[in-house]
């Protein structure tokens, strides 16, 4: 296994090289760059350049991971020297890719000093990053990087108008920014423009830096001022402070129905339709939704045992790994089968030995069946026909229950039913709750009819009971 010297081309042209650099280039015969669009990058003779990569990739994590694999196996075939922008351990995602391979075993490194853009920023800002506390943050993730930070913050890779886009619509309203361009050169600029302006003011090139010297609403403040209130309302609210996660489950059940309510409510829109008051009902409804889960998180972090930021951190990881169809190499060509992905690396996840394993038992009737139906599917534990194969299974049924009236042939019919709404694609919650309504709805319309005929219902024929059934019916059509 050759050895891989990795060393950085500093932050300008040549004259910002270090000697170390020069001499490593030297002494290797096979030169690797990751990029040529670098002003130093010239003087690098014979060297095979990445910069393909840019143009074949969608997008720059698979770029990363490309340039890394592309070195390793290269380095099986001897030594060679890797030349990175800047500094190497200054935001260069290839190396941090290189550093967890060497950690596997799967290459050796040699990693050189070098100067980076942040040494010719700190003497353009005329700033000691250490005793002004400088927090350095990647462009690309600036609305989670920045997340509850107040600055100062130095913004690098700020390369295109997308990237600065973005980062001016993580805040409604951000400071004067300091623009930062091709420190250390000749034609280095070094200016301000408002924070509206970021996208339109500023041509962006790959030597592209900002400097906020102070954010005075932090990037997710909204969130961390709704912890900060809970963490109030827990010291200083008698209700608060006698909660237990036992007390609250009732409260969150009641807010999960309620959400839901809210949902169902928007159920005839599109989900692209707007509608003022149904999308602000649904929004304070999910708000009290979300006071449940901080409360709940509050709890825990009393004890010490995790926090919001961990509820946050464990479903975004969580996240990542169930979906490699979006974050690593496998394929998913419908829904099913992101479903059935999803429920492979659970398993192996909990460990579970059956597929049935890990339904809370505690579920409505309905989503437990659906659920496991779903989970027997998802092994290939299911029949081929559609939904005629499930309209048979309730005919099945339903002349079990009328030979054996019990509980468990009904049950068998409600399975059947669930069945019918599965391969249907409908959720059968959602259908039952819809009949459910239909029936109150046309219930009320009987029950005004008969006020208006004279008709007692709980004496009524049963001829007079379905002519006003019919007559509701029709209304609804009408």
């Amino acid at each position: 296994m050759g050895t891989i010297t990795i060393v950085g081309l500093g932050p300008a042209d040549a004259t910002l090289l270090a000697p170390i650099t020069t001499d490593a280039l030297v002494a290797h015969s096979r030169r690797f760059l990751r990029t040529s669009v670098h002003p130093a990058a010239s003087e690098i003779v014979d060297a095979v350049t990445f910069d393909h990569v840019y143009d074949s990739a969608p997008d720059f994590a698979t770029v990363y991971a490309t340039i890394a694999e592309r070195l390793i196996d290269e380095a099986a075939a001897g030594d060679l020297v890797y030349a990175v922008p800047g500094s190497p351990l200054v935001l260069e995602r290839t190396v941090e890719l290189l550093r967890q391979a060497e950690a596997e075993d799967r290459v050796v490194l040699r990693i050189l000093p070098a100067m980076s853009f942040l040494d010719v920023a700190w003497s353009q800002l005329r700033v000691d990053p250490v005793e002004s506390n400088v927090r350095l943050i990647d462009g690309h993730v600036f609305a989670q990087a920045a997340a509850g930070q107040t600055g100062p913050l130095l913004v690098a890779h700020c390369h295109s108008a997308q990237v600065l886009s973005d980062i001016k619509l993580s805040l409604d309203d951000g400071p004067p920014v300091t623009v930062l361009q091709r420190l250390g050169l000749p034609d280095e600029r070094v200016f301000q423009v408002a924070w509206d302006d970021l996208d339109r003011e500023v041509e962006a090139d790959h030597l592209t830096s900002l400097w906020i010297p102070e954010l005075e609403t932090p990037v997710a403040a909204d969130f961390a001022r709704f912890e900060e209130l809970v963490r109030v309302l827990r010291e200083q609210c008698p209700w608060d402070r006698k909660q237990t996660h036992a007390s609250l489950r009732q409260h969150l059940l009641e807010e999960t129905h309620e959400t839901l309510e809210a949902i169902d409510a928007r159920a005839r829109l599109d989900d692209d339709e707007f509608d003022d008051e149904l999308d602000e009902h649904l929004s304070e409804e999910l708000g009290d939704l979300l006071y449940q889960i901080f409360f709940h998180a509050r709890l825990a972090a009393e004890r010490g045992s995790f926090t919001v930021a961990d509820v946050a951190r464990g479903i975004h990881e969580k996240l990542v790994v169930r979906h490699p169809h979006v974050f690593g190499d496998a394929e998913a060509d419908d829904a099913d089968s992101v479903v059935s992905t999803w429920e492979a690396i659970k398993r192996e996840e909990k460990g579970r030995d059956s597929a049935m394993d890990g339904i809370p038992p505690a579920l409505p009737a309905l989503l437990l069946a659906l659920k496991v139906q779903k989970r027997a599917a998802g092994v290939g534990f299911d029949w081929d026909g559609g939904p005629e194969v499930a309209y048979a299974d309730v005919e099945e049924e339903l002349a079990e229950v009328r030979d054996d009236p019990s509980e468990h042939e009904v049950g068998d019919l409600l399975f059947a039913a669930v069945q019918v709404a599965r391969r249907l694609d409908h959720d059968p919650e959602s259908a039952l709750r819809g009949a459910a309504g239909r029936f109150q709805q046309r219930f009320r319309a009987v029950e005004d009819l008969a006020l208006a005929g004279g008709v007692d219902l709980e004496i009524a024929e049963k001829d007079q009971l379905g002519a006003l059934w019919t007559q509701a019916k029709q209304r609804e059509t009408d």
